[in-house]
């Protein structure tokens, strides 16, 4: 069947695409787990995993999706039906994502209207996150804003919506993260943070470095999630698949690296080298660095451009699951994308509201001692993308055939690492998320904790 959206060129594909791997998970996750891991040697295992296992997942999506012409819920019927349910695990992920993703997309709206508005020094305060989170009407406002913000893009369609937004969003993103980069990297004292960040410290290896590493992969690259799949069937089949999945990795892992050169770098001019600041986890960007830029010459222009980097970030990503809920509903039905996106942006809003409130009126609701938002970060992030990753492996490997990739790569150009992305996908990848998907459920119950 042949798909009704599809991008323009190969480089609308490419950032649109790299607009949904660079989100949050580039601008603070990845920063702060390699504070916590060690700095230069996370870094390093993070960009072998990337070019190797991420590399073989990411090009195995895509070329599902331009195989079949079909979002996720569809392709894997389409090439197995007995192998349908794949799909349809997959078409869930960003279902949970969405709507709490929305929440933070709203608190980093909150964060850049307050820097924006001069109340920096405000934002700064040790009270003001939970402050805020913690109120019922004012986070659900926010979260609203970022929700429309995101469906009018999505609503314009694929060409006018998402690729023209990437083509806007993405540069000026990486022009942004640069100029806050070199800003940060030449405060005094920030020098010995660019060589944490950068040297690789051998006696930092440990066992929870690599899953740390391997779990980051899947949050900031897009994988296992449909969305990839999505894009893929918008892809034309003429276009170098192997090339645009190799800067679509440079763009989202080079993302991700310039912001430890923000954070870190800052982080340590500001706490003399704390590590216990710097590992602070979700708290780091919304409360440790309105501090650091607090404590900066021109720190409330430095952390309203910061916010707005952010935005762009959380708002690529934010486009890229509506776009993949969207693209499913539309194979579906024959509703008309305005509707689809007003059904989604309720149907969203009716599921974020009680992750917004789980941090003040629904507090004392804990499910598996967690808060609602996390209960539901840790089913989408722990178990059903880990699942989703494995049961793709499997089918591509022993049910459709790797040949069945490769040939769909090799329509618009050679090949080159297909033996070793068959090694990967057939035995590397597999097991790897076994262990991944295992250890991050008995760690996520509180069974064990490395």
């Amino acid at each position: 069947m042949e798909k009704k959206n599809s991008f323009t060129s190969r480089i609308g594909f490419i950032l649109a695409a790299a607009g949904s791997a660079v989100g949050l998970g580039n601008l603070w996750r990845f920063p702060y787990l390699a504070a916590k891991y060690g700095g230069g040697m996370f870094l390093l295992i993070y960009l072998l995993i990337a070019v190797t296992f991420g590399f073989a997942l990411m090009i195995t999506e895509v070329a599902i999706g331009r195989k079949t012409g079909k979002s996720a819920l569809g392709a894997f019927s389409e090439l197995n039906k007995k192998w349908g349910f794949t799909g349809v695990l997959a078409s869930l992920v960003p279902c949970i994502i969405f709507p709490y993703y929305s929440v933070i997309g709203g608190w980093v709206v909150k964060y850049l209207v307050a820097f924006c508005s001069g109340q920096g020094k405000a934002a700064a305060g040790d009270t003001y996150f939970t402050g805020f989170i913690s109120q019922t009407a004012e986070p659900v406002i926010w979260l609203s804003v970022f929700l429309i913000l995101t469906a009018v893009v999505v609503m314009l369609g694929v060409q006018k919506g998402v690729e023209k937004a990437s083509r806007v969003l993405m540069p000026v993103l990486v022009v942004l993260s640069v100029i806050i980069a070199v800003y940060s990297v030449t405060r005094e004292g920030a020098i010995e943070g660019v060589i944490y960040y950068i040297k690789p410290d051998f006696s930092k290896f440990s066992v929870s470095l690599v899953f740390a590493a391997l779990g980051q992969l899947f949050y900031s690259m897009s994988l296992a999630m449909g969305i990839m799949i999505t894009y893929g069937s918008y892809m034309d089949k003429n276009s170098d698949l192997e090339s645009s999945v190799r800067q679509i990795e440079i763009f989202d892992t080079g993302i991700a690296f310039i912001s430890g050169l923000i954070i870190i770098p800052a982080v340590f001019a500001f706490s003399g080298g704390d590590e216990s600041v710097l590992s602070s986890g979700p708290s780091l960007m919304f409360i440790t660095l309105p501090k650091v830029f607090d404590s900066m010459p021109f720190g409330s222009v430095m952390g309203a451009v910061f916010f707005i980097l952010v935005l762009f970030a959380a708002l690529t990503s934010a486009i890229s699951l509506m776009e993949t809920i969207v693209s499913f509903i539309e194979e579906k039905t024959s509703l008309k994308r305005p509707v689809i996106c007003l059904i989604v942006v309720i149907a969203s809003m009716i599921l974020a509201v009680p992750s917004s409130l789980g941090f003040g009126l629904l507090e004392s609701i804990q499910i598996l001692g967690l808060s609602i938002l996390d209960f539901f970060d840790f089913i989408s992030n722990n178990v059903l993308m880990p699942i989703v990753a494995f049961l793709t492996c499997i089918f591509v490997s022993y049910v459709v055939k790797v040949d069945t990739v490769i040939s769909e790569v090799e329509l618009s150009s050679p090949f080159k690492s297909k033996k070793l992305y068959a090694v990967v996908i057939k035995y590397i990848a597999p097991v790897f998320i076994l262990i991944i998907f295992v250890s991050s459920v008995l760690k996520g119950l509180g069974i064990i904790d490395f």
